[in-house]
């Protein structure tokens, strides 16, 4: 009996959300601007770093140095100062990124690796800067490498090292891209339901319902079924665009991803049930709704590396659900990480999951 009147509650919900005007919409169109948008204005990549050069050595070398920095398509040369000073005060003003020294007789202790080139980094903008003094590590030993080559067999050439791993080029959208999906999962599966349950109160047809035989169980499951299914649809659309158009695919098994997914969307969906069954108001459930959602996003790692917050933050990111899907699809996306290693994240999914849901239906007040 109860599965026939769920069956009855779905098809009334489905044809709900066919007959509003706003539903299909954001269900079809969000996802696609967004993923095809956001990865390309809506990115982090360090370009046009402004570079300060305090040139002691004066040669022809030095000389090829700064014109190979300026050629850079990520550096820009500021200004070439005489002195140490000078140019500190230009990085102090906000005015350059990156201070490159040339010492005093650089081109004469080469072969002799006596001379030294200092590479300060503006630590303000802690990216921007520790980036740009890789940048221009980088150029320099080109320059050198190429001098040697043509020049002087004799060059030393210091050694740099760098290795990114898991992103080799550092290319931000690569962390974008599952940071959106997580973004559309949070808003869709969350605010959705909350919507759609209070405008149903301000409607009145709720109280049809509540009148009737049908069980909390099986009207809460009514309001959560059709968005766990438009969760999928979304996490689909987004692997497909991430894939096709940047060419982004998981590492690891796609699988990983889907049950993370419905993991996420069980817990979203259930949290906007639980704030829509204390909100008399659609006014009042969208405030308390994007309250949510903006710790969500500035506590959950999504944009803001967990590691670089203060110790008591780290604390309290792990009540933070989004926190556990974040990495799960970072670590599936980028690593090729399994179920298996992740499933301290699962475990968390799912028990805030668990909790959400059953709180969704205690929560639900059928009145006689």
């Amino acid at each position: 009996m109860q599965i026939r009147i769920l069956a009855a509650l779905l098809r009334k919900e489905i044809l709900l959300m066919k007959r509003n005007p706003i539903i299909p919409k954001i269900v079809i169109m969000m996802p696609l601007m967004v993923m095809l948008v956001l990865p390309l204005i809506a990115n982090l990549d360090v370009k046009n770093v402004n570079v300060v050069i305090v040139d002691n050595d004066r040669s022809q070398l030095s000389r090829r140095i700064i014109s190979d920095i300026s050629h850079n398509g990520y550096l820009k040369v500021e200004a070439i100062e005489d002195s140490h000073s000078q140019a500190l005060k230009i990085v102090e003003d906000g005015k350059a990124d990156v201070l490159f020294t040339i010492p005093y007789d650089y081109s004469k202790n080469i072969t002799s690796n006596s001379g030294q080139l200092d590479i300060e980094a503006n630590g303000v903008n802690a990216t921007k800067g520790m980036l740009g003094a890789q940048y221009v590590a980088q150029s320099v030993v080109g320059t050198l490498t190429q001098w040697r080559e043509q020049e002087n067999p004799n060059i030393v050439i210091p050694e740099i090292s760098v290795i990114n791993r898991y992103n080799p080029t550092l290319n931000f959208k690569n962390y974008m891209i599952p940071a959106l999906m997580v973004v559309l999962l949070i808003i869709i599966c969350g605010f959705l339901p909350t919507l759609n349950l209070v405008s149903e109160k301000e409607t009145g047809t709720i109280e049809a319902m509540n009148v009737t035989p049908v069980g909390k169980l099986t009207f809460v499951l009514s309001k959560l079924i059709p968005f766990w299914v438009i969760g999928l649809l979304v996490i689909t659309v987004g692997i497909l665009v991430g894939g096709f158009v940047y060419g982004l695919w998981p590492v690891g098994n796609v699988l990983a991803v889907y049950l993370a997914t419905i993991l996420f969307t069980l817990l979203m969906s259930g949290l906007g049930v639980v704030i829509a069954n204390g909100s008399s108001t659609m006014l009042q459930s969208i405030f308390v709704m994007f309250a949510f959602i903006i710790v969500f996003q500035l506590m959950g790692g999504l944009f803001t590396p967990i590691a670089s917050m203060p110790e008591w933050a780290q604390i309290i990111t792990y009540g933070v659900p989004p926190r556990y899907f974040i990495e799960i699809m970072r670590s599936v996306y980028l690593k090729g990480t399994s179920v298996s290693e992740l499933w301290i994240q699962y475990l968390a999914l799912f028990g805030y999951a668990l909790v959400l849901c059953v709180l969704a239906a205690l929560t639900y007040k059928k009145q006689s």
